[in-house]
């Protein structure tokens, strides 16, 4: 039920900022509307770990550390950077909350964190053309802001906060 509030409350703002309907919207192909992940950027990712397994009574997850440039080609406003982060997945029935430590060079996550202080870096789309995507929220303002691969995919995050308060994460599949 929040996905789908959310995805209706995008399609109705994309439509009151384009001119289209919220049916000429439901046209476009970003993200087919699915939610899969709430990113959280934190000064301790141990510490908020540990908090976030105990108020969701489960076992706190292992911290990984985000693979460095040579594996990730990590770009951050068009430019290569050693930029990494601590991450924490808390994998629940509906969404993934990703927890993350920004560590190394800088980054959109060290940029949100040092302006906001602790709180929702981004939230995450599925999507299946990255590169059709990022035009398409470029389109409505939004700014390509750090790109790179993972094991299994790839993503990118696009600065919306001046038309919806959040980053936005395209998230590609390899797999």
């Amino acid at each position: 039920m929040k996905k789908r509030l959310f995805a209706v409350a995008l399609l109705l703002w994309v439509g009151s900022i384009s001119g289209r309907t919220p049916e000429d919207v439901k046209m476009e192909k970003f993200g087919g509307h699915v939610v899969t992940q709430i990113g959280i950027v934190v000064r301790d990712v141990e510490k908020s770990a540990q908090a976030w397994a105990q108020l969701l009574g489960v076992e706190k997850p292992n911290v990984i550390i985000t693979d460095p440039y040579d594996k990730a080609h990590t770009q951050y406003l068009g430019q290569p950077t050693e930029a990494q982060a601590k991450l924490a997945f808390f994998h629940l029935q509906n969404i993934t909350i990703e927890l993350i430590e920004p560590i190394g060079e800088n980054s959109t996550w060290r940029e949100v964190l040092e302006k906001q202080g602790e709180g929702v870096h981004h939230i995450a789309f599925q999507v299946k053309d990255m590169d059709e995507n990022v035009v398409y929220l470029e389109k409505l303002g939004g700014k390509l802001v750090q790109k790179g691969d993972f094991t299994g995919g790839s993503y990118a995050y696009v600065d919306m906060m001046k038309q919806v308060g959040v980053v936005l994460e395209l998230l590609t599949s390899t797999e």
